[in-house]
């Protein structure tokens, strides 16, 4: 008897028949499910005479025999293909509108995006997971399950490099990261997380999640080295600057980082030495393919062999770096550079970081407009000259202090030095008169009477010079404060400085 006319007898059939009915006629439909159960769940969903308690209770026997091996042929194994087969027929009948048994089909999809997920067949696997609606009524779902679902399906979108789609669904799932308990699924949100930062280029943060997850101690040990170096290597990465600084301090106060093949490149840059082209082509065959990214060529309006007098040979005609590792190795250099010089020319700067000599000013210009490089450019010299840091900036971009930077202000950023000597002028006189104010506030200057006379008469206190044992030791008599008006001293006028008397 064919399938059809079973389903129809057992429509005929009272309410209370209709189940075992159903029921009965399953075991022979697991032998050769296709189509045998995709007609049977079709008929379930879609006949308006099935009624909904009858429905889901077999409906939701057909999901528990298609997840627990019961399909397919006695004394097989069973058959994934045949299993993806049904699966997807069922999927395909249901169509995006379920009705009341979205329950019973979310966990076919869940069933199918495992086989996918198994044959690595990411997107597919998460198209199928994202057409399992979170806001349904007629699911529940703690905040726990939501927040799982949606990390899976942004795993597989990263394992497909659709990194906006991730983050989206990441997004969404950071709504129930504060309610979940569970501790794996938390693991599991914020090594997406680190690694949505990292394929989107914002390296420093990427290093700064990898290191905090290196030190948790539910991971493995085999996971922690691996977020671990891939700290290191985020944090080589990241553009040059007091941020980057403070994550290569953190990093090399690791005692674990030691042990790592890319420690020698991770000193190097947190010590600000410059950095060899051979460690950069040993540290590169570690990344991995979008870390080696491709930038955009850096294109002048005026080519600088055109400027020159002479053709320079042996000048590089590179205008900018080519990838993201080759980027934050020239700026690494160049900040290396600055403690090293007061001054560089352009064609110098150039030849340090195989650059041409218009690409090295129009990288240390950038660098110096985003405040990661302190010091001015003299274009007319063609020059760039480097300032040094202060000692708070210093302490907070070692590993003594992990501090905010304060921002200094650039005060000859582009000032001649006429106006610098000028400006250094102001500033002495200011003391100066700073000094004087304070002297006369102190009274350390003693007021007198102004002189009538020339001469100037001894006071009768005073002894004369013949009465003065010239061998004595002791100091003369003091002058008394009565006898000041004998003293013809006259007092400096207001236009006239503190420090000037007159004889």
């Amino acid at each position: 008897m064919s399938l059809s006319t079973q389903l129809i007898e057992i429509s005929d059939l009272p309410q209370k028949d209709r189940l075992p009915a159903y029921l009965e006629i399953l075991p022979d439909l697991y032998s050769d499910p296709s189509p045998g159960l995709i007609d049977l769940v079709d008929h379930l969903v879609n006949d308006s005479s099935v009624s909904l308690v009858v429905g889901r209770q077999v409906y939701s026997e057909v999901v528990h025999a298609l997840g627990n091996e019961k399909v397919g042929r006695p004394g097989e194994d069973r058959n994934e293909d045949l299993v993806k087969e049904v699966l997807q027929g069922i999927l395909e009948k249901v169509g995006g509108n379920p009705g009341n048994y979205e329950e019973q089909t979310s966990l076919l999809r869940n069933q199918l995006a495992t086989i996918l997920e198994g044959e690595e067949e990411w997107l597919e696997a998460a198209q199928v997971l994202i057409a399992i609606p979170l806001d349904n009524s007629n699911m529940k779902m703690s905040d726990s399950e939501k927040l799982a679902h949606l990390v899976h399906i942004v795993r597989l979108l990263i394992e497909v490099g659709d990194n906006g789609q991730a983050q989206t669904y990441l997004n969404k799932a950071s709504m129930f990261i504060h309610d979940c308990d569970d501790q794996p699924t938390r693991l599991a949100y914020k090594l997406c997380h680190a690694r949505l930062l990292d394929f989107s280029r914002k390296f420093n943060e990427a290093a700064l999640r990898y290191h905090e997850l290196s030190w948790v101690p539910d991971l493995d040990a085999d996971d922690r080295l691996q977020t671990l170096s891939a700290a290191v290597t985020c944090s080589i990465l990241a553009p040059a600057g007091p941020a980057r600084q403070r994550t290569l301090a953190s990093l090399c106060r690791d005692d674990r980082t030691a042990s790592l093949p890319t420690y020698t490149v991770l000193s190097k840059m947190f010590l600000e030495n410059i950095i060899r082209p051979a460690e950069v082509v040993e540290f590169e065959k570690g990344l991995q393919v979008h870390q080696l990214a491709k930038l955009p060529a850096v294109k002048m309006m005026v080519d600088w062999e055109e400027d020159q007098d002479e053709p320079m040979e042996g000048v590089s005609k590179r205008m900018g770096p080519t990838t993201v590792l080759d980027r934050a190795v020239l700026e690494h250099n160049l900040l290396s550079c600055s403690k090293l010089y007061v001054n560089i020319s352009f064609s110098g700067l150039g030849v340090l970081l195989d650059l041409a000599p218009a690409g090295a000013e129009l990288l240390a210009r950038k660098m110096i407009e985003q405040e990661r490089l302190r010091g001015w450019i003299d274009q007319i010299d063609e020059l760039i000259w480097f300032e040094g840091r202060d000692t708070d900036t210093v302490a907070q971009t070692t590993a003594g202090g992990l501090g905010d930077v304060e921002k200094i202000p650039l005060d000859f950023q582009g000032v001649s030095y006429t106006e610098r000597w000028d400006t250094n002028i102001e500033v002495v006189t200011q003391k100066v008169e700073a000094i004087a104010n304070m002297i006369k506030q102190r009274g350390l200057l003693i007021p007198t009477k102004p002189s009538t006379t020339s001469s100037t008469t001894l006071p009768s206190s005073i002894p004369s010079s013949s009465t003065i044992n010239p061998t004595s030791t002791s100091p003369p008599p003091p002058v008394p404060l009565s006898s000041a008006s004998s003293f013809p001293i006259s007092t400096p006028s207001s236009t006239e400085s503190p420090m000037e008397v007159s004889q």
